[in-house]
């Protein structure tokens, strides 16, 4: 049966483009890594926690958005259908970098319209949206300056896809969240991968990588697209206390931040 909520929302747009599209109601108060958020800030007192998660507690209803080059596969490589969710399917499929990087070329959402997408969740009753800036694969949907595995830089279609999602949200009053995938990077030297590397380009050390990669871009989500009221770790494979503790200095970028229990360490 069709979802007449995804039909209306995006009724033009090939659904390949989007490989996951989905909404959450959270209950107030509810357990699990969405909601643990004192972590990332030990001297605050249980009455500011309160106060910092009562917007979280009273929304209960969003969008939390998968997108990536990921959605051009679709889940088929190789005229066969991988198993697994559709962003995992370099992981999944064992497929090289190089290989997986051609794939860039196809990405081209002419028919994005982060304003509408925004209209539409707001009549829907969401108050906020996450956006996945970077997933596993390492591919950015924003300008990073410190890669050109980006869709600025790797993609015919050539603009940042997050800055008109931040203005909508900021016209709409909506509140915006990025996901962001601090330790896998399969496209980067270094980065983490579940399970361990299947082509020797991914392989470096991983220091370097958060150094050169993961910071800097840590840095850019939370500086470039102004006000931002969640930050979504994911997936701390290899993420020591020690280089959690190179990335928890960045939240103090965005005040009142939330965020998720799955940074590591």
């Amino acid at each position: 049966m069709k979802n007449p909520a995804m039909t209306t929302l995006f009724p033009r747009l090939p659904f390949r483009w989007l490989a996951v599209w989905a909404s959450f109601a959270w209950l107030a108060g509810s357990g699990g890594s969405a909601t643990a958020a004192s972590a990332v800030l030990p001297d605050e007192s249980p009455a500011q926690r309160d106060a910092r998660m009562k917007w979280w507690r009273e929304a209960r209803f969003g969008m939390f958005i998968h997108w990536g080059v990921y959605s051009v596969p679709a889940g088929t490589y190789q005229g066969k259908r991988i198993d697994g969710i559709g962003e995992w399917i370099m992981h999944n499929a064992r497929i090289p970098t190089a290989e997986y990087r051609q794939y860039a070329r196809s990405f081209n959402p002419v028919r994005y319209d982060a304003d509408r997408w925004v209209r539409l969740a707001k009549e829907a009753g969401m108050k906020y949206i996450v956006i996945t800036s970077k997933h596993h694969d390492g591919f950015a949907l924003f300008d990073s300056k410190v890669t050109d595995w980006d869709v600025v830089d790797a993609t015919p279609y050539g603009k940042d896809l997050l800055k008109p999602l931040a203005e909508a949200c900021r016209k709409h009053g909506l509140k915006l969240g990025f996901y962001y995938s601090q330790a896998q990077d399969w496209n980067h030297p270094g980065g983490a991968a579940a399970g361990g590397h299947w082509d020797p380009a991914q392989n470096g050390n991983m220091d370097e990588y958060l150094d050169k990669v993961a910071i800097p871009q840590v840095r850019e989500i939370l500086s470039n697209y102004g006000p931002l009221a969640i930050l979504w770790w994911d997936t701390p494979v290899d993420m020591t206390r020690e280089r959690a503790e190179r990335l928890l200095p960045l939240v103090s970028l965005q005040p009142g931040l939330i965020t998720n229990n799955r940074l590591g360490g």
